[in-house]
């Protein structure tokens, strides 16, 4: 399918719809009248359709032409079919039966010969020839890859170059990883399979939760008799294979010269002199081997982080919609399996096939006003480089496939100049530092992460030329684990580490700004740190001797700030603040403007993080309501409201599925005195919680499943966007009496609407029942940074409930294996009868360039 023009991917309209609008609806199902029909765009017959047959002989042939081109001439030509005409199987037809009421007059293809290629150049995903393609693929990957035929299931080539900077000066040519052991495996598990199998080691290890564990042989023949021995042995399905803890393949390339191209804007002489000047010291943390002396970088940083970013902007877009496209159908067929016996099914689900089984209108992608550079937040992992070096930058892969590679993040198009260069300044210091990296193999170290957050000046979304000229406040967040380690040789590091990053700062051309450097001490195996964990503001040196912060252990006072649609914004070390701020001014516009919007509205910003979204909405709305369980970003939030004068925000620190179905039962009646004013739950809204989580045991038992299957990241205007500061001017009477009357009846609010912003897993099962059977929420915009999840929350919120409730049934011993879409269709058993909601129509916002992500929004209502 030919890529839609770049005018027409700029705006918001419904270019995406595989069907013409004018096209009549497909015949029904329940069999009826199967006649003939002479109109081709609904069921054909098959005589009229099926070609003239040809006669025995040359003569009866022409004649035969000539008679068919005579009555071709009798009448005008036929409308051409519907595009989705017999381009998918039947699935009636493909049953042990093998029939279909419809008979010939069937829409759909039921052979595979008869099947059409689909408007989108693709063939229905459950034929043959969408099967043989998919196999093609796989063999092209694999031979791409160098592997064999026995590498179905095999991970990505192993780069554990934390195992071989552990190595305790050993030989890593004597080191081998043993690929597609079970996760469960420990060392000793691998040790006594080692045994069993009378293969002789000098060390093993295996991690739990790993595919890959590591062997270590005395000498080069017991090597080899473990590689004969081991290779083709199963353990259970699977197969085994011994692999190279570091690719061959790096060292090969790495003797032939081969050298991945950076890019002169990012990589300038200052972030060159700092990796050279850091290999000339003769420090502690260089005492691990150099990895085959491979200088090669076979996987590239900008490969793993930005897959798109060779594709043209317009190719991105275009691939992001198809993929959403093939998701959102995911949610049109799981809705239909989890109708439940002796229920209708909605309206939305029986005209999706008017829309290619597309649950709604997708609309559409918005374009990112600005593509290269956009991050405001990047998070740097400290490791190892294939060289066997410290780096600061982003991991080649995933560690359970045994992967720890880093590599420095210079020809990422999705990081800034500034990001970049104090990633390089840190990467040198840890050339000499005398503390050590972390392990991830080991959880031992003491450096684990950097995180630059950039604060942008208030501009408008044209002014795109020069965006790193907006970057007015940096915060530099560094995460160490301090276990064993005194605190003089910490303080003493911190000291050292601050001034080589005020030092850099001054001298980079033109200067960088530096804000704040906080410390988090977390001990945990990942990277990911609690919201509570400990932080501390490190002192920023003057050149007048003086400190630009004193020292203190409350790194939470550390604060940035930004700019969305013209509101500043106070912006905490952990509080969540949307990547790309420029194009998240189009999302929210676009998400005010679908919840339609009034003074006569209460809004609940769900999940609100530091309260973009209901505070660049309140000029439009009677009072909001944000929930938000990270307390330093409710402390943001309602700083953010003083800062810009909004008083129509009230602001609740708990977890939304804790007070979700507390708060609407408590607005039902009255309106707090104080509504600018932080609040935790309170008692009323405990006992509330206590009576709803007793009647929901079984949601939270499939939520704990659900959760393990989602993981972080992986960020033209919409119409009515006008100045905020503006807007709020012109209403200050409605802000005033609003938020100074104490017993305002609830019910002057004619609508209530939620928007809803969850992290990548998705809205907790409490909070979905709390919105399904909330009879006054009428309407609610959804917007996902995770389209799976998404999908699975629809479910619950779009299925008819069932008339008997399957709650008490106690066969649970299937919920590990399913998916976040079966999870949600088994919920779906336990949903109290109520009012389910459709999609209306969903549009897509591109947050992220040159990454598969993008943000989803989508407008549900009954």
């Amino acid at each position: 399918m030919a890529a839609p023009p770049n005018d027409e991917m700029a705006t918001p309209k419904p270019l995406l719809n595989p069907t013409d609008g004018e096209n009549p609806p497909p015949p029904p199902l329940d069999g009826g009248d199967s006649a003939p029909q002479p109109d081709p765009r609904t069921p054909p017959d098959p005589h009229s359709s099926a070609p003239a047959a040809a006669a025995d002989g040359d003569d009866e042939a022409v004649s035969g032409q000539k008679r068919k081109r005579e009555a071709e001439g009798d009448g005008p030509d036929p409308p051409p079919l519907h595009p989705l005409w017999k381009t998918s199987l039947c699935s009636y037809f493909r049953r042990d039966s093998a029939s279909c009421s419809h008979g010939a007059a069937c829409r759909y293809a039921h052979t595979e010969e008869e099947l059409r290629l689909r408007p989108d150049g693709t063939w229905d995903p459950t034929s043959e020839r969408a099967k043989k393609a998919r196999r093609a693929a796989d063999e092209d990957e694999r031979q791409r890859r160098g592997g064999g035929d026995d590498d179905d299931d095999a991970p990505e080539d192993v780069l554990m170059t934390e195992m071989m900077a552990d190595d305790d000066g050993g030989d890593g040519k004597l080191s081998k990883c043993i690929v597609h052991l079970p996760r469960k495996w420990t060392s000793d598990n691998l040790k006594k399979f080692l045994d069993e199998q009378g293969i002789g080691h000098k060390s093993a290890k295996k991690k739990k939760g790993m595919v890959v564990g590591f062997v270590t042989f005395e000498d080069a023949e017991q090597l080899k008799t473990a590689v004969e021995g081991l290779e083709g042995k199963c353990i259970g399905s699977k197969k085994i294979k011994v692999a190279d803890v570091i690719p061959r393949s790096f060292e090969n390339k790495a003797k032939q010269g081969v050298v991945v191209p950076q890019r002169e804007s990012v990589n300038d002489e200052a972030e060159e002199n700092s990796v050279s000047d850091g290999l000339k010291n003769d420090c502690s943390n260089n005492s691990s081997p150099a990895l085959g002396g491979s200088s090669m970088r076979a996987r590239s940083a900008r490969d793993v982080v930005t897959p798109l970013a060779h594709m043209s902007y317009v190719d991105q877009l275009v691939h992001k919609v198809n993929a959403l496209m093939q998701m959102l159908k995911k949610l049109t067929r799981n809705a239909r399996k989890a109708c439940p016996s002796g229920v209708s099914l909605p309206d939305w689900i029986l005209k999706s096939k008017e829309r290619g089984g597309l649950p709604c209108e997708l609309e559409g992608i918005m374009e990112s006003p600005l593509t290269d550079g956009y991050r405001n937040k990047c998070e740097f992992s400290v490791g190892y480089s294939l060289q066997g070096k410290p780096t600061v930058g982003f991991m080649l892969g995933n560690f359970r496939e045994g992967v720890t590679a880093v590599e420095e993040p210079i020809d990422c198009p999705n990081v800034s100049r500034i990001a970049c260069k104090y990633a390089s300044i840190f990467q040198e210091f840890l050339q000499c530092s005398g503390l050590p990296i972390w392990n991830r193999f080991n959880n031992t170290g003491f450096w684990r992460q950097l995180t630059v957050r950039e604060g942008r000046t208030n501009r408008k979304s044209s002014d795109t030329e020069n965006s790193e000229s907006s970057i007015a406040e940096v915060m530099l967040i560094l995460q160490v684990c301090s276990v064993g380690v005194d605190d003089a040789t910490v303080s003493s590091e911190f000291e050292r580490l601050v001034q080589a990053f005020v030092a850099g700062a001054a001298e980079s051309a033109p200067s960088m700004p530096l804000t704040a450097v906080v410390v988090q001490d977390h001990q945990g195996i990942s990277n990911a740190a609690p919201a509570d964990a400990p932080l501390r503001l490190l002192p920023i040196p003057q050149p007048n001797n003086g400190t630009l912060a004193e020292s203190t252990k409350d790194g939470k006072e550390a604060r940035i700030h930004d700019y969305i649609s013209n509101l500043q914004f106070c912006i905490s070390p952990t509080a969540f603040f949307q990547v790309n701020t420029l194009a998240a001014e189009k999302l929210y516009s676009l998400a005010g403007d679908w919840a339609g919007l009034d003074q006569d509205t209460l809004l609940f910003d769900v999940c609100c993080g530091t309260g973009t979204i209901g505070l660049t909405l309140a000029h439009r709305v009677g009072m909001v309501i944000g929930i938000e369980m990270n307390a330093s970003a409710v402390s943001d939030a309602q700083r953010n409201a003083e800062i810009n004068g909004i008083r129509n925000c009230k602001f609740v620190c708990a977890k939304a599925e804790d007070v979700m179905g507390s708060l609407l039962k408590e607005y039902l009646h009255s309106i707090p005195q104080n509504l600018d004013e932080v609040t935790s739950a309170s008692q009323s809204h405990k006992e509330a919680i206590s009576a709803e989580s007793e009647s929901a045991v079984a949601d939270k038992m499939l939520e704990t499943e659900s959760d393990t299957k989602n993981c972080p990241e992986i960020n033209q205007e919409a119409s009515g966007s006008l100045g905020i500061k503006e807007q709020v001017s012109e209403c200050p009477e409605e802000k005033s009496s609003t938020s100074g009357s104490g017993n305002t009846p609830a019910q002057q609010f004619k609508k209530v609407v939620a928007i809803v912003d969850p992290p990548r897993m998705g809205l907790h099962p409490i909070v979905i029942k709390a919105l399904r059977t909330h009879p006054h929420l009428r309407k609610f915009v959804y917007i996902s940074c995770n389209p799976e999840s998404l999908v699975a929350n629809a479910i619950e919120l779009c299925t008819p409930s069932p008339e008997n409730n399957e709650k008490g049934k106690k066969d649970n011993r299937a919920w590990r294996n399913m998916s976040s879409a079966g999870l949600a269709r088994h919920r779906v058993k336990s949903m109290p009868n109520s009012e389910p909601f459709h999609p209306v129509k969903a549009m897509a916002v591109d947050l992220f360039p040159h990454t598969p992500h993008c943000e989803l929004v989508m407008l549900l209502e009954r």
